[in-house]
């Protein structure tokens, strides 16, 4: 093996690499401490001038960077790029080694047992900094739906968390609910219990999901505003004010008029550019499953409704249900009232929600129906022969099957098959497609 520029062989280098990774993995799987690992470790991290910290899973990254600044820096998008695995490690690759073993650690080793509100905020700080070595921002990769295994993982680790609290005792307590920042696993608990609390309790955990909604409805709206804002309608003439004058075309349609004598071009037409975007008004209905399976989708489709029923001439419908279905139009521009509305859980029946937005169809060429589910339904014929349908009388038919914070959501083969057979294949993954589906048909 090759000396790296140190002097050090290189495989001496990938020898201490391999045992950093060796002892994250035995304190991950066996929180006991092995002590040769414990020993090779510590003399590993004061070789490369690293504090004995980035060892201890005691100690919070915040706590770490508040006490070595310099590691700030050093940890924000320390992921973000792949290991070069072609070269022999140097000092460099068993210093990085030895911070990711730090983030990943205090990160997955969750213990068992009850969590508390201060111990679930630390997580959810430490999980912060694992996303900006990822090259994201604190918490992007937990709230925003879509994607990555890591957001899958790290949302999973965070319901897990979120499970073992005592949560009807945390918001009781206004100074232990004042800790708690929201997540899409928190939410999901909340909207499952909100029957079971009062008072104090109720009030604190209203808060936590106004914020999220919020926070979430930020982000969504942003994504809206930065797609496309209308088609040019052709066949509106364009007004013939100077704000409208084409300069560039006008000038190239009236070449032919230069007089080289004068050094003049003589103008005989002016040309404008057409303005007049399309503004038939559109009919958009969002049927959700509310079922437990759909809590991500429930959320985050509930606030994007709101943002579209926020757009000129966009009329919105929103219908949510599992074996009774509920017309939430009257709330559509308030997520919050939405989601203290809906009960969370219990089987899907199609039907019933099918039997409250057809009668909502009054023009077909006209209405997009954009319908999240997993599709496992109690009368799959019947729902599908529904929505072919919709399908057939001109109606613009979504079918989402997950728009999600993290991990892939599970849809039923059977339904995959036949939408894509009819030509509307399930979409799934980022909510940013569904934006962009719905913006290329609204506008």
């Amino acid at each position: 093996m090759t000396d790296s520029a140190d002097g050090t062989p290189g495989n001496a280098h990938e020898t201490r690499r391999q045992l950093l990774y060796w002892r994250l993995l035995a304190r991950v799987f066996d929180n006991d401490e092995q002590p040769s690992l414990e020993a090779a470790g510590m003399a590993v991290v004061d070789d490369l001038g690293l504090p004995a910290a980035v060892l201890d899973p005691g100690v919070s990254v915040d706590t770490l960077v508040q006490r070595f600044p310099e590691l700030g820096p050093e940890l924000r998008g320390l992921m973000a790029q792949e290991y070069d695995d072609e070269h022999p490690p140097g000092p460099a690759e068993v210093r990085r080694a030895a911070l990711v073993s730090k983030l990943l650690l205090n990160v997955f080793a969750t213990g068992s047992g009850d969590v508390s509100a201060t111990q679930l905020a630390g997580w959810q700080q430490d999980a912060g900094w694992l996303e900006q070595a990822l090259g994201a921002e604190p918490g992007q990769l937990r709230s925003q739906p879509g994607g990555s295994e890591m957001a899958g993982v790290l949302a999973g680790l965070e319901g897990d968390l979120v499970r073992r609290m005592r949560l009807r005792e945390v918001l009781a307590d206004p100074k232990l609910a004042g800790r708690l920042t929201p997540s899409m696993s928190l939410i999901e608990q909340l909207l499952r219990d909100k029957a079971n609390l009062s008072g104090v309790a109720l009030a604190n955990a209203k808060a936590l999901i106004r914020r999220f909604v919020d926070e979430v409805a930020q982000v969504l709206r942003t994504q809206v505003q930065q797609t496309s804002v209308g088609k040019i309608d052709r066949s509106v003439p364009p007004k013939r004010v100077y704000r409208n004058l084409d300069v560039n075309r006008t000038i190239w349609k009236n070449l032919t008029n230069w007089s080289p004598e004068d050094q003049r071009l003589y103008v005989d037409r002016l040309y404008y550019r057409q303005t007049a975007r399309k503004t038939t008004p559109s009919r958009l209905i969002v049927v959700v499953d509310q079922s437990g399976s759909m809590v991500d989708a429930m959320v985050n489709c509930t606030i994007l409704a709101s943002i579209f029923a926020g757009l000129p001439k966009v009329d919105v419908h929103l219908i949510a249900y599992d074996t009774r279905a509920l017309d939430l139009t009257p709330w559509v521009h308030d997520p919050f009232e939405v989601l203290l509305r809906t009960q969370l859980g219990g089987g899907t029946d199609g039907t019933v929600a099918l039997t409250l937005a057809q009668p909502k169809i009054a023009d077909p060429q006209n209405t997009v129906v954009v319908w999240i589910s997993d599709f496992y339904e109690w009368q799959s014929e019947q729902v599908f022969r529904g929505m072919e349908a919709m399908h057939r009388s001109g109606v613009r038919l979504i079918p989402v099957g997950s728009v999600n914070s993290g991990g892939q959501q599970s849809v039923n083969p059977w339904f995959r098959q036949r939408f894509k057979d009819m030509g509307t294949p399930v979409l799934s993954g980022h909510i940013r497609k569904l934006v962009f589906e719905l913006k290329n048909f609204l506008t």
